[in-house]
């Protein structure tokens, strides 16, 4: 039971990072307002915690769960998979320190907007992380089936 409440805490993390990362690039438009603003940083910092609880769940899966550590560790794909999350991580970097910033000028001058170069640099990066989180659960779903299991 301990091995299936990890697994699906960790599936519902994924589905809430893929959703809040949608969510970011959908908003992150030329003149964001100030509510949209804030709304950003919030999901922005959702992002950062769910992404924590992934790496928690998933290193505990990995530990403890049903496969045992010699499945993952050998296993070609479930590094691939940990790379492709830490590039998504690196990628988030700027987008998460310029929406900081934004937010920071937003509660020193009520009616700051973001420039719109600034905006035009992130959604990219944005659209990046997006696709490349996509891979992830693919990957999963690779390995759960034995593929590049030795």
């Amino acid at each position: 039971m301990s091995d299936f409440l990890q697994a699906s805490l960790h599936h519902l993390l994924v589905f809430a990072i893929a959703a809040v990362l949608a969510c970011e690039w959908a908003l992150l438009r030329p003149g964001l307002a100030p509510a949209t603003l804030r709304l950003l940083a919030r999901l922005d910092a959702v992002y950062g915690l769910s992404a924590l609880g992934i790496l928690l769940v998933g290193f505990g899966r990995v530990m403890h769960g049903a496969k045992g550590t010699a499945f993952y560790m050998v296993n070609p794909l479930f590094w691939t998979k940990i790379g492709v999350f830490a590039l998504v991580g690196l990628l988030s970097i700027k987008p998460t320190l310029r929406i900081l910033a934004w937010q920071k000028r937003g509660r020193a001058d009520a009616g700051f907007v973001p420039p719109q170069n600034e905006i035009a640099a992130l959604r990219p990066l944005l659209l990046a992380e997006l696709l490349l989180f996509a891979a992830i659960p693919v990957l999963a779903a690779a390995m759960a089936r034995g593929i590049g299991h030795a």
